[in-house]
């Protein structure tokens, strides 16, 4: 019995120590996605146009990374704050820890290199090799063209300097350790011609996010089917969000959609009798951030549409809001 006992003790030690070394290497050793490049991008007029194009309404970068009303319907941005960062994704909302947008006005960026910046955005390791959670979407920017991605960079380098330091992201255990082994490196791409439609579809959805809010999650991990709707976004006071299901099934999705009632979905949001809806406590909300996608170019927009008519048709009914209980 004895003996017995030695080796289970012995089999233990040998366990832990295996253990103990394997964090001890994601922790020290990862992430490991190479170092930034070195790249100094020449602020043309064309690039800063097509990057603010990109930050604005379809990366939307200023989405997070500014400070959005929720006061209002769709929670426009409050004017004058691009770039301060400062938006919370925490346990509450289903996050695995407490994540913050960082400032990436130049108060924070001066100090950047291009490639720090490029490395950040299509890897997900900022410029003190630390790993970022992908409430930032660095693995989707990660596919599109590196032209799209510097075209992005350029624009960034022109918001003005906010004063702002977010606090730092927290995740908690076990994704503390688990963050390091998600950064890899960017696969590339490069942008279809429009006259590809679905490729250059498949493209824009890639570079617009839609399926990363369009996908139910859990705490980080994806256990829905893409573009079937489910993920849940929990406000404050309790009240819960829902994405919409926009795979094409004709009963829960948008396959009974034409292309036109899809562009007017978005396109209502320009029109100039629209203004933002002031809520009151209780009103149905939205993450949806639709004021600043309603600023896509249309042919985009049909492109995205005639995508998504193409991929898997989900039967999934959702709820699109849930008032506190």
């Amino acid at each position: 019995m004895m003996k017995v006992f030695k080796i289970i003790l012995v089999l233990l030690v040998i366990i832990i120590v295996c253990i103990s070394g394997l964090l001890v290497y994601v922790k020290a050793a990862l992430p490991n996605v190479g170092a930034a490049p070195d790249l100094k991008i020449e602020s043309t007029p064309e690039r800063i146009k097509r990057g603010e194009y990109l930050a604005k309404h379809v990366n939307l970068c200023v989405d997070c990374h500014s400070e959005r009303d929720y006061s209002y319907w769709s929670a426009p941005l409050v004017p004058g704050s691009l770039g301060k960062g400062g938006e919370a994704f925490t346990e509450a909302q289903g996050f695995p820890g407490k994540f913050y947008a960082r400032n990436i006005s130049q108060s924070h960026l001066s100090t950047w290199t291009d490639g720090e910046i490029y490395r950040t955005i299509t890897t997900g390791v900022n410029k003190d090799n630390k790993a970022i959670f992908s409430v930032m979407p660095w693995d989707n920017f990660g596919r599109m063209d590196p032209e799209d991605i510097k075209n992005v960079i350029a624009y960034i380098r022109t918001l003005p300097a906010q004063s702002n330091e977010p606090p730092a992201s927290v995740p908690a255990f076990p994704m503390n350790f688990i963050l390091n082994t998600l950064p890899h490196k960017a696969a590339g791409g490069t942008r279809p011609s429009p006259s590809d439609q679905l490729a250059y579809g498949a493209y824009m959805v890639n570079a617009a996010g839609c399926g990363v809010c369009h996908t139910k999650q859990e705490k980080g991990k994806v256990v829905g089917e893409p573009f079937a709707g489910g993920f849940e976004f929990m406000f404050p006071d309790g009240s819960v969000a829902t994405s919409a299901n926009i795979t094409p099934d004709k009963e829960t999705g948008i396959g009974a959609w034409n292309e036109a009632g899809f562009i007017n979905k978005f396109k209502q949001y320009t029109d100039s009798n629209y203004h933002p809806v002031k809520l009151n406590p209780g009103d149905n909300q939205t993450v949806m951030p639709w004021t600043m996608y309603a600023g896509m170019d249309s042919t985009d927009l049909k492109a995205i549409y005639a995508y998504l008519k193409t991929v898997k048709p989900v039967n999934n009914h959702v709820t699109h809001w849930k008032p506190k209980s």
